[in-house]
């Protein structure tokens, strides 16, 4: 197991790297040290925010605990020694959840092209993005947008060379070896081969992100009447 190493974030975070390249090994690292983080958080802390081989610790620097007459030191202090310990089976239960996507047409405009790249027909690539089961490794770029690795190697697929400048909340996609579904409008530049009828981003839910980092995913493939049926819209 990969020991912490720190670095200053500006002047209110701190870095902390638990891996050097993006693994379930070091996924698993990441969300333990999250959870001890969450429930043992030091002096000052307020937020903890994970991402693939690390963790952003933002904190108040004046509320801060210690002896050091540095900020920085007391908290790099009290975070290794919480950390010493940490291992992967301290991560919370995994959750699955399953989001029904109707693919091709105009909800997903990419899916002949993703074929086509990979000599294979649409229901193939269906099949296989269907058959995956992936693991959320972090939420970035916009609120409760997921990247999700676990995609089968037949599937890896550039991004595109010319990024669209609003892409539909709900639609999924495939960039380079992960898929996810974009949450809001947005630009984007990943290959877009369905969409789903579920909303990814609830901010009026107490837990506004429909999937949190370390859940579980599968795809599961509807007809274009039961996407409508669920509210989607095309």
């Amino acid at each position: 197991m990969t020991q912490p190493r720190f670095q200053p974030l500006g002047d209110r975070a701190v870095l902390v790297t638990l891996g050097d390249a993006m693994s379930e090994e070091t996924h698993a690292h990441v969300r333990a040290a999250c959870r001890r983080l969450s429930e043992n958080p030091p002096p000052g802390v307020t937020e903890v925010v994970p991402a693939y081989t690390s963790v952003a610790v933002h904190y108040l620097p004046e509320r801060v605990g210690g002896a050091s007459p540095f900020v920085y030191d007391r908290l790099v202090s009290a975070l290794s020694d919480l950390l010493a310990t940490v291992a992967a089976g301290e991560r919370a239960p995994l959750r699955l959840v399953e989001i029904p996507v109707c693919y091709g047409g105009a909800l997903g405009p990419d899916l002949e092209d993703v074929a086509r790249q990979h000599d294979l027909s649409t229901d193939e690539v269906v099949s296989l993005h269907t058959a995956g089961e992936y693991l959320v490794y972090m939420l970035g770029f916009m609120p409760g947008f997921a990247y999700m690795g676990g995609l089968a190697a037949q599937l890896v697929t550039p991004r595109r060379s010319s990024p669209r400048t609003a892409v539909p909340a709900g639609t999924v996609g495939i960039g380079g070896n992960q898929t996810g579904v974009y949450s809001l409008v947005s630009p984007g530049g990943w290959n877009l081969i369905g969409r789903t009828p579920l909303r990814m981003f609830r901010p009026e839910h107490e837990q506004p992100t429909l999937l949190t980092a370390g859940d579980r995913v599968r795809f599961r493939r509807i007809a274009h009447d039961e996407y409508i049926a669920q509210g989607g819209t095309s």
